[in-house]
Parts: C-alpha cells; structure tokens; sequence
C-alpha cells in the first residue's frame, strides 16, 4: 500500500512538474488577439459580463434541479409510506419558495436599476 501511494505522489509530482515547464510561456500577439472566424475583431473580447447573467443562470439551474429532485415524486407516492415522501418534497419546495421570495426582497431579480 505505501509503495502505491508513493508511486502515485512520484507520478503526480513529475506530471505537474512537466506541465508547468512543457508550454511555452511567452504569449505572442496571435495567441493574445481574439478569434472571430478568420476576420479581424471588431471589439474587445474580454468585456465584463453584468452578475445579472450570471444570477438568471443560477436561478435556472437552481430550479431545473428542483424539477429533477420532483420528477420521481408520483411513483414514490405508490411506496408503503407516501408520507415521508410529502414530507420530503414539501421541504424541498419550501427552502426554494423562501430562497426565491428572499432573491426577490433583496432586489435581486430586478433588470434594470
């Protein structure tokens, strides 16, 4: 066994080492220039995106989640104990009713301000 673990932390430690060393690390002008399909770039690429994105995005992937932790719900209702189950998805739906009804207080679904 601590021959496996020290084999692990040898290879481990000599492929971080080569990849560290292995890429040149002198950017030129063409690898720093934005990519647009051949044609020359009209803007900047790196423009900060506004946190709203990322917030609608959360807030999507966030229900998209309670949607799947649902889906089974009608044939658990079939079990011995449909009870648990109501207790369990009633939680669920719950904690994100409130986190929902939190966002919205704190303004953070607002678009514009």
């Amino acid at each position: 066994m601590t021959l496996f673990f020290s084999m692990t932390l040898l290879m481990s430690t000599i492929l971080t080492i080569i990849c560290f060393w292995l890429p040149l690390t002198s950017p030129d002008t063409e690898k720093l220039s934005p990519y647009e399909c051949g044609f020359d770039p009209h803007g900047s690429a790196r423009l900060p995106y506004s946190i709203r994105f990322f917030l609608v995005a959360i807030l999507f992937l966030l229900f998209d989640l309670e949607i799947a932790l649902l889906l089974p719900t009608p044939w658990t209702l079939q079990l011995h104990d449909p009870i648990t189950t109501f207790i369990w998805t009633s939680t669920i739906i719950i904690l994100l009713t409130i986190g929902l009804a939190y966002e919205w207080r704190q303004g953070g679904l607002e678009w514009a301000e």
